[in-house]
């Protein structure tokens, strides 16, 4: 099997103007970045959300997965993967129906640190990806700048005399790269040295800046959402907010062209827009929302995905990004695969490989858990993507298939990673089946009227199968003084991604744990308050062997190492 940089650079890929004409999208309503990257014209997006346009939106399906493990479960290949396949079932079929992919921008972080990219990978990939997972169109850079600028316009402000009379600074700046360095750092004005400021970076895709360009509706809504971020407290503890240093305008001028979202194409020429992306450990986890309308007034089908696990990213989706944008999903795909069952059931990596039924058997109370929240507390269809490897033997997926089957779910085995569309039609039936047959009822799992200590423990105990929520000093403190003006807002829990608990270490499906609440953050412009529980950083570090080891430059200039 040839690498996934090696799969990607021997495609063909259509040219950009091409792809855009399988969806209606004219040259002139393309603004290019080469040969096969775009953006959508600011007219064209206002043409097609202008409130005469009548055309119904497409049937809206969300892929998540089960806790991450080191194994890997392919959720972005299967996202991928399902819309190639629902393309191929639409051209068997002899049907005009069309299936496109709306996904997150990857972050350098994760490219060069651990995970490395996340354009998919073997044949199941949105290309070109050397381009999409490094620079792109620049969009990263934009939200780094603007979070910047901000943080700039607060020191200048304060050297100028602190006419607003600016105590305690809460604004942090980001870069999109992991550097532990900078999680503690001290600013120094060499000519007002009382102005220090210990404070931190963030990653770029924990910024309020990235959250609020992922749920803004318009450039209006957008300059509205920077002004409104809370930056800082004076001496009588009132909040300093961005519009205060009339910083938004700025703001908004440098992620204009940024803000429009971007068309490239998967190794089969689907249609795929790739727009935003915070993580959603440390963020919100889900593309922007501009992205995920437009797809849906351009195709049938829109496959869309949430980050990590379904406990944090699809959590995230329904009860941020579905609550604030009106948005109603139609089905739900989680990923699982045989090795990460196994891992969660007790078995080290060396031992994945190798058939086990009772770590298998041990593994899918992880799976079965994340079912029954997606089923019972948010009202989803779910049809589970067994992600095929090669390792996975017969009696192991029957097992899987037969246990889920007692419990009244479809498990689908896929695979797309080796077959491309090909390899995942079985799925993308069972897809289109499902949403005509069998809809969802989806609902939220709180109401903006509960209080934020009542969404912290409904979210904990309801999906995360918590005794309880535990806060430390600061965060009641902070929760107390949220509370009085900010109740009405979504939690939004910064947790690991590995667990269902707030230790990554505790594999499965624990009960009966406690979420640690270390620290509470409050998110004014994207309109949730973060919830920062046991160690997770919002700056992440490198591992001690980073993937960027592996990434060069050969003697024909070709990248090469990117996976």
């Amino acid at each position: 099997m040839l690498s996934d940089i090696d799969i990607a650079q021997a495609a063909k890929l259509k040219p950009i103007v091409d792809v855009a004409q399988t969806l209606d999208i004219a040259a002139d309503d393309l603004i290019p970045c080469g040969h096969s990257i775009a953006k959508l014209s600011a007219n064209f997006l206002k043409e097609l959300h202008n409130s005469v346009n009548t055309k119904p939106n497409g049937k809206l399906i969300l892929v998540t997965a089960i806790s991450p493990t080191p194994a890997g479960e392919g959720k972005t290949t299967t996202t991928i993967g399902l819309a190639d396949a629902l393309n191929h079932l639409f051209r068997q079929e002899n049907s005009d129906k069309q299936a496109m992919v709306c996904i997150r921008e990857p972050s350098l972080g994760p490219v060069f640190g651990m995970k490395g990219g996340a354009t998919g990978g073997g044949y199941a990939q949105v290309v070109p990806m050397e381009n999409i997972n490094l620079h792109f169109t620049g969009d990263f850079h934009a939200i780094t700048s603007a979070n910047n600028l901000l943080a700039a316009l607060i020191d200048n402000h304060i050297h100028h005399g602190n006419f607003l009379g600016i105590k305690e600074v809460t604004w942090r700046r980001c870069m999109d790269m992991n550097d532990r360095a900078l999680r503690h750092i001290t600013t120094h004005d060499a000519a007002h040295a009382e102005h220090d400021i210990e404070t931190s970076f963030n990653i770029t895709v924990a910024s309020e800046v990235m959250a609020i360009f992922c749920l803004a509706e318009d450039l209006d809504d957008l300059k509205m959402r920077l002004g409104n971020i809370q930056v800082a407290t004076d001496m009588a503890g009132k909040p300093i907010l961005a519009s205060d240093l009339k910083a938004q305008g700025a703001m908004t001028a440098l992620l204009k062209d940024a803000f429009q979202p971007n068309l490239v194409q998967t190794l089969e020429h689907t249609p795929a827009l790739i727009h935003g992306g915070p993580f959603a450990n440390i963020a919100h986890g889900c593309n922007s929302v501009v992205a995920t309308k437009t797809a849906l007034k351009l195709a049938d089908y829109v496959v869309t995905e949430a980050g990590f696990g379904a406990d944090l990213g699809a959590e995230k989706f329904f009860d941020i990004k579905c609550r604030k944008a009106n948005l109603q999903p139609d089905l739900l795909v989680i990923v699982a695969t045989i090795r990460a069952l196994k891992y969660h059931g007790g078995a080290a990596l060396s031992e994945i490989n190798k058939e086990n039924i009772d770590y298998l058997q041990n593994g899918m109370a992880n799976l079965i858990k994340h079912l029954t929240n997606l089923h019972e507390h948010f009202g989803m269809q779910v049809l589970v993507a067994i992600n095929h490897f090669t390792h996975d033997t017969q009696l192991e997926i029957d097992t899987l298939k037969s246990a889920l089957a007692t419990l009244g779910f479809n498990a689908i085995v896929c695979k797309h990673w080796a077959d491309g569309g090909a390899g995942a039609v079985d799925l993308a039936r069972s897809v289109v089946d499902a949403i005509e047959n069998a809809p969802s009822h989806f609902k939220l799992l709180y109401p903006d009227s509960l209080s934020l200590i009542d969404k912290l423990n409904t979210i904990a105990s309801k999906i995360y199968g918590a005794a309880g929520v535990e806060l430390s000093e600061k965060a009641a403190k902070k929760l107390a003084l949220f509370e009085q003006q900010f109740a009405h807002l979504p939690i939004c829990i910064a947790k690991t991604q590995y667990s269902f608990s707030s230790d990554a270490l505790i594999r499965g499906a624990p009960t009966e744990h406690i979420l640690q609440v270390e620290d509470l953050h409050l998110s004014r412009g994207a309109g949730f308050v973060v919830a920062i529980c046991g160690k997770i950083m919002t700056m992440p570090g490198l591992p001690k062997q980073p993937t960027s080891q592996y990434i060069d430059v050969n003697a024909s200039g070709n990248i090469v190492g990117l996976s």
